[in-house]
């Protein structure tokens, strides 16, 4: 059958070129004729046509680990092997696969994104058609191979009453989050890789106010909100010639000129810290996530890093600063056992000091 399907493949690209159709017409009319010809029994043409498909339009030996809901993320280290998470576990799984087939794979992959993937460039995190995230990096960055992770998303956005009843955080945590942020509270969400950090934003972001105009920046699409007045915005790499690059600092500026009512960062981990404190600081209420061991430490991050966007920034700016623009942070956790939860919530305590304390909820 591999044998077969190979001397198909090359029929269907020569059929796609030759009458400038696309690859799924080409397979149609190849399998039309073969069946035609009797040259391919019918019972096993819509095994062939699978194959095709898969191979020619789809992802390749990747295509059914995309497929399968449970399948959270999948990555790759190098050829012949494929590793995956599923119910908070890594499975390693063996794939015929050589690294030209892969790479090829990849540049299919991230086409429509307008992103390349080279030796100017050799990391990329571009979004599919389908909305997972890909991240791939090349050697000589990589010691040997190229380095692949697509990381998945559910398309159903989970409200908070969803991450109630799954016990990711209890009722009076939920109503207390939400009275405060429709209060017009400013909110830091951390954790780690995986915690839960995404989802419990994107809930919290559709329990406000349908009134609510949010505009929300990313490096990659993440986020999902289920308010009918939200503007998504993205970063855009360099060009070839090294300009047109557009970076978070920019995006958090541009919106201060679109009217929003609530700004969510996606995630914070650079000098658009800054920013964006200085745009909760000017009363537009706002919303991110951050990567930290603890809601302590997310604080301590938000003391340092606005310091590299550079310039004279003093330490008792930013202490001002922050006192007078954040307010609550969530941290979420994830046990071993893969199980997602908010394991505090914690408020940024009156007075001089940035002392955080538990919230009574």
């Amino acid at each position: 059958m591999g044998n077969r399907t190979d001397q198909l493949t090359h029929e269907v690209r020569e059929w796609a070129l030759d009458n400038g159709v696309n690859l799924g017409a080409a397979i149609d009319s190849v399998l039309d004729s073969k069946v035609e010809s009797e040259s391919l029994e019918v019972n096993s043409e819509q095994e062939i046509r699978s194959e095709l498909q898969q191979k020619l339009t789809g992802f390749g030996f990747l295509q059914p680990y995309l497929d399968d809901d449970e399948v959270e993320e999948v990555w790759i280290n190098r050829p012949g092997e494929l590793w995956y998470a599923k119910f908070g576990n890594h499975f390693r799984a063996y794939e015929k696969f050589t690294a030209e087939e892969l790479s090829t794979l990849v540049e299919r992959m991230i086409r429509v994104s307008g992103r390349r993937l080279d030796r100017s460039n050799p990391f990329i995190d571009a979004q599919l058609e389908s909305g997972y995230r890909l991240h791939a990096v090349i050697p000589d960055i990589t010691r040997k191979h190229l380095s692949l992770n697509i990381r998945k998303f559910s398309r159903q956005v989970l409200t908070i009453a969803d991450l109630v009843s799954r016990n990711v955080l209890a009722s009076s945590q939920a109503d207390y989050l939400v009275t405060e942020l429709k209060n017009g509270a400013n909110l830091m969400v951390s954790g780690a890789t995986q915690a839960g950090k995404t989802t419990l934003l994107t809930a919290l972001l559709s329990a406000l106010d349908p009134s609510e105009r949010v505009v929300s920046v990313e490096d990659t699409f993440e986020l999902r909100c289920l308010l009918p007045d939200w503007v998504a915005l993205q970063t855009r790499p360099s060009s070839l010639e090294g300009k047109f690059d557009v970076d978070l600092r920019r995006l958090v500026r541009e919106t201060l000129r679109m009217r929003p009512t609530r700004l969510v960062v996606g995630e914070v981990r650079g000098a658009e810290a800054l920013d964006m404190l200085i745009a909760m600081n000017s009363g537009i209420p706002g919303m991110c996530t951050i990567h930290a061991n603890s809601s302590e430490e997310a604080l301590q991050k938000l003391r340092t890093l606005p310091l590299l966007a550079g310039g004279n920034i003093s330490s008792e700016f930013l202490t001002s600063v922050i006192r007078t623009s954040v307010k609550l942070f969530v941290h979420c956790s994830r046990a071993s056992d893969g199980v997602r939860r908010v394991s505090s919530v914690m408020r940024l305590k009156e007075g001089s000091e940035l002392v955080l304390e538990p919230v009574a909820a």
